[in-house]
C-alpha cells in the first residue's frame, strides 16, 4: 500500500537507513495516526545512524501541514556504544566479542560497528533536505545514559527505539516511556534481531504490568500503542 509518493521518497533514502521498506511505511502510517488523533508530544527517536528514519518522521508531518511538533534525535554520532554479554544476535552473533575484535584488532567481521558511524554535522545536513524547520530539531549528542536526563521532552507521541543493546534499550524505555502521551506509538527495531533489547523490552512491560501488545512489522521490528 505505498503511494507513488512514497515509493518515490523512500527509495531517495537508500543511502542513509538500513531499515526495510515495510518498517519505514509502518514509521510513515505511525506518524499519520498521531496527527490524525492529536497524540500530543515531540516525536523522539534513539538511535539515529544517518537519519533515514527521523527524515521519513520530518517528511511526513510536513506532508500533513504540521512544521510545530520537535523532534529529538539521541545518538552518539560516533557509532555503536559498548554491548555486554546479553547482546547476542538472534542468529547467535555475540556482540561483545565483536566489539572486543573491533577495538582490540580493528577487524569489524560482524559489520556492526564501523558502518554505524555518522557524525552529526552530516545527519543535520540530512535532515536540512527534508525542509523541516530546525529550530524544532534538536540534536542530542552522548550516550543515552548520559543525555536524556534533563533534555528530555514532557510529552512524547512516537518513540522510535533503534540502539540495539540492552542497557540502552532498558534505560530508554525507563525513563521515556512515563512521558508517553496515552496513545502514544512505540516501535523498537531490535527486538527481533537482539536478544537484549527484547530483553530489555520485555522486562519492562512485565515489571511494570503494562498491558502493551508488541505488534509484528516484520522479523524484527516491532510497534505498540500505550494503553
Amino acid at each position: 500500500d505505498f503511494s507513488p509518493e512514497e515509493h518515490q521518497f523512500l527509495q531517495s533514502l537508500e543511502t542513509y537507513t538500513q531499515t526495510s521498506p515495510e518498517r519505514l511505511l509502518a514509521l510513515i502510517r505511525a506518524v499519520e495516526y498521531a496527527v490524525k488523533i492529536k497524540i500530543p508530544g515531540a516525536f523522539v527517536e534513539c538511535g539515529v545512524w544517518k537519519g533515514g528514519s527521523i527524515m521519513v518522521v520530518a517528511y511526513t508531518l510536513s506532508r500533513l501541514g504540521v512544521r510545530e511538533r520537535d523532534l529529538f534525535l539521541y545518538d552518539t554520532f560516533e557509532g555503536m556504544t559498548e554491548p555486554t554479554e546479553i547482546d547476542v544476535s538472534h542468529y547467535g552473533v555475540a556482540a561483545a566479542e565483536s566489539y572486543r575484535r573491533y577495538r582490540e584488532e580493528k577487524v569489524d567481521d560482524a559489520g556492526l560497528f564501523e558502518i554505524n558511524i555518522a557524525p552529526l554535522e552530516e545527519v543535520r545536513k540530512a535532515l536540512e533536505k527534508t525542509g523541516y524547520p530546525q529550530k524544532h530539531v534538536h540534536f542530542v549528542k552522548g550516550k543515552v545514559e548520559n543525555t536524556i536526563p534533563g533534555t528530555a521532552p514532557e510529552q512524547i507521541a512516537l518513540l522510535r527505539l533503534d540502539t540495539d543493546w540492552y542497557e540502552s534499550t532498558r534505560y530508554e524505555m525507563a525513563h521515556l516511556f512515563p512521558r508517553f502521551s496515552t496513545g502514544g506509538v512505540l516501535i523498537v527495531d531490535d527486538y527481533g534481531e537482539w536478544r537484549g533489547s527484547r530483553q530489555a523490552i520485555d522486562e519492562y512491560i512485565n515489571d511494570n504490568n503494562i498491558p502493551l501488545l508488541m505488534n509484528r512489522i516484520d522479523y524484527t521490528c516491532r510497534i505498540a500503542v500505550k494503553p
